[in-house]
């Protein structure tokens, strides 16, 4: 066979390959398309059928929706308007701990009714102690900034090789309401007026013996340091005082040197940065580290702080939960369209099986 018929043998087995491969592919593309229109044509198949139940039990699924509202409507009517008010805070010496703890013990005392011991936290009389309906405690606000020095500070904890593989999304994703250092408490009444009434009762929960023990630590330890900082004044003091001396003895010399007993301190007139100066800015670093103690102190010397009150009168409660004239009918209609599902269900069975 020549070389010219085996080209054309190799060229034309090449172009049936070529018509086998695109028939492939076009056989592939009609049947992902007839994929898609089957599923396009039983989603329209369905919402028609869903369409022809409701027109066929129409004067059924209003009536039923009429009533439903109606009453939902007389619900909403006839039950106890609520009244909410919230209060922000700041506990200090993980108070939060007990007044999360307490939070959780009104509602408690709430659900059982013990009307008694909640008379006796809030100082309240026993018929507006039946208005109270829950408490509830939640992160205060924060930004962006709050978050990230959160993140720096737990970070601090941890060994530098533990550190690196928590990332500030992953801390931000699995921290607990105990991470935060504010806090904001609702509380819902059947009263409107009765929320200025607890707050005596909810700044106790914030005092517990954990607590204080931790804020009579931190008081010792700012003692000690004032302590140990006065001293070293007076050390600086001390050194002032024999240096002037002798400088006013050395007076007309080109040098004194006074001998401090680790070793000898050189006295240079014509020195601008003199030894005189360098006391000065001990004496004036220690004054500030002693004023700074005495800042924190007075900044964090109670178990909370109240950022904003409860209101004198609460807000009205509206939750969707409550919304009976909406929620009724919604209902009633689901179960009336899975009702009729059903039942035409039961009849394409019975059908079947004849």
């Amino acid at each position: 066979m020549s070389d010219t018929n085996k080209r054309n043998k190799s060229n034309t087995n090449e172009e049936i390959d070529l018509i086998v491969f695109f028939n492939l592919i076009g056989n592939a593309f009609s049947m992902v398309f007839q994929f898609i229109g089957s599923i396009f044509k039983s989603i329209l198949s369905a919402i028609i059928y869903v369409i022809k139940v409701l027109l066929e039990k129409r004067k059924i699924i209003l009536s039923v929706l009429l009533i439903a509202l109606i009453v939902g409507v007389t619900l909403e009517k006839t039950k106890r308007p609520v009244y909410s008010s919230s209060m922000l805070v700041r506990p200090y010496f993980d108070s939060k701990y007990q007044l999360i703890n307490n939070i959780d013990y009104f509602n408690a005392l709430i659900g059982n009714e013990d009307y008694e011991a909640i008379k006796g936290i809030f100082s309240i009389t026993e018929e507006e102690v039946k208005t109270l309906k829950s408490f509830e405690i939640s992160p205060g606000p924060e930004n962006e900034n709050d978050k990230i020095v959160e993140y720096e500070e737990f970070l601090k904890q941890l060994d530098s090789t533990r550190a690196k593989d928590i990332t500030f999304k992953e801390f931000i994703e699995n921290r607990s309401i105990y991470s935060g250092n504010f806090f904001s408490l609702t509380v819902e009444a059947y009263k409107k007026d009765i929320f200025l009434s607890l707050d005596d009762g909810l700044n106790a929960s914030f005092s517990n013996k954990y607590s204080e023990r931790k804020k009579k630590t931190r008081d010792s330890l700012i003692t000690l340091q004032k302590e140990n900082i006065k001293a070293n004044l007076k050390e600086v003091d001390s050194l002032q005082q024999v240096y002037i001396e002798v400088l006013k003895a050395e007076a007309g010399k080109g040098n004194a040197t006074i001998s401090l007993g680790a070793g000898d301190m050189s006295l240079l007139k014509d020195k601008s940065n003199t030894r005189e100066y360098e006391l000065l800015n001990k004496q004036i670093e220690l004054r500030n580290e002693l004023q700074k103690l005495d800042e924190e102190k007075v900044e964090d010397d109670v178990f909370f702080d109240v950022i904003s009150s409860f209101q004198k009168v609460g807000n009205p409660v509206n939750k969707l939960t409550e919304k009976y004239s909406l929620i009724f009918p919604v209902i009633s209609f689901i179960l009336l369209f899975l009702l009729f599902l059903i039942g035409r269900i039961i009849n394409f069975a019975q059908k079947y099986e004849k």
